[in-house]
């Protein structure tokens, strides 16, 4: 059995509708964010390594050359064809629509790029950004759209500086969805002040405006963080492995079968990584959460075939 037998991922998914693999190429564009140049704050949310940051495009690579790069890796570990160009690292709307044009034009050039997603901030998606991406959707070409949400709960975005609300989120769902434009929102198990009921109750909201994508991650400590130097005056406890398998399994089972999961865990690179060492065992994860699944004898929506109700445990105070 695979995870992929519990949860509609979205490998499968685009197996499914493309007859091949589909995989996606990360791609740092070298952008910033407002939330570290000023605009909304400095420093960027607490969890955020700051060593990572590359401050302007032209310091990265271009855009050909990372697929490229990406190209040649995926096709002997994969033998994948074709790819989605996925623009990750930072906030990838936060330019002008006509510089965001040539980067996302580069990229679709690639004659083997069926796709863009992109990822970036609520708050960073004005009416220009979403008309540029229906325009490639429109043009035949698969879109989506990553909104890193990480909790509804405006208290936790407060503590963790994140530098918007979940104001922010609902609006900029709305105009991806009066545009047809496919929403996959990032949500983070572990946030500090959170315990069980917030993830979930996240997902609730989420669910209620239409997504049609789910990223979900732990929060893991790493080098450079504000969060790290709480870790070390032990202000933050990581969440343990088993919590983690259980919360994740709670929401895949009150996640309808339609939706798709892009990601059920986030890994981090022993380099940088503190706290917790599991979060550097991609597999161990995907694993164990399709373990906790197979134990339940569940799978995505279970729940809500059965009318569980979608808030339990406790809220951590």
């Amino acid at each position: 059995m695979a995870l992929s037998d519990y949860v509609n991922t979205f490998g499968q998914d685009l197996l499914r509708r493309y007859g091949e693999r589909v995989h996606k190429l990360a791609i740092n564009a070298g952008f910033t964010c407002p939330n570290r140049d000023g605009s909304k704050g400095q420093g960027g949310c607490t969890f955020c390594n700051n060593a990572s940051f590359n401050p302007t495009a032209r310091e990265a690579p271009s855009v050909g050359s990372q697929i490229e790069a990406g190209r040649q890796v995926l096709a002997k570990r994969t033998g994948a064809r074709r790819f989605i160009a996925y623009f990750q690292a930072y906030t990838n709307t936060y330019a002008d629509v006509e510089y965001l044009a040539r980067l996302y034009d580069e990229a679709v050039a690639e004659p083997d790029v069926v796709g863009l997603s992109i990822g970036t901030r609520p708050d960073c998606v004005p009416d220009g950004v979403l008309d540029l991406l229906q325009s490639y959707q429109q043009r035949g070409y698969e879109v989506w759209l990553e909104l890193g949400l990480q909790s509804a709960f405006d208290a936790t975005l407060d503590r963790v500086n994140r530098g918007h609300g979940f104001a922010e989120y609902r609006q900029a769902v709305r105009a991806a969805r009066r545009r047809g434009l496919p929403v996959c929102t990032h949500l983070i198990v572990g946030l500090p002040g959170e315990g069980r009921a917030e993830p979930l109750e996240s997902l609730e909201r989420v669910l209620e405006l239409g997504v049609e994508g789910l990223k979900l991650h732990p929060l893991h400590v790493v080098k450079g963080t504000m969060l790290a130097n709480e870790w070390r005056r032990e202000e933050y406890a990581p969440i343990s492995l088993n919590d983690y398998l259980s919360i994740a399994a709670d929401l895949i089972e009150h996640t309808p079968p339609e939706v798709v999961y892009h990601r059920a865990t986030g890994t981090c690179s022993p380099d940088i990584l503190l706290a917790p060492a599991w979060c550097a065992k991609k597999w161990a994860v995907l694993n164990g959460i399709e373990n906790e699944l197979r134990l339940r004898r569940s799978y995505q929506g279970a729940a809500l075939e059965k009318g569980l109700p979608l808030a339990v445990g406790e809220t951590t105070p």
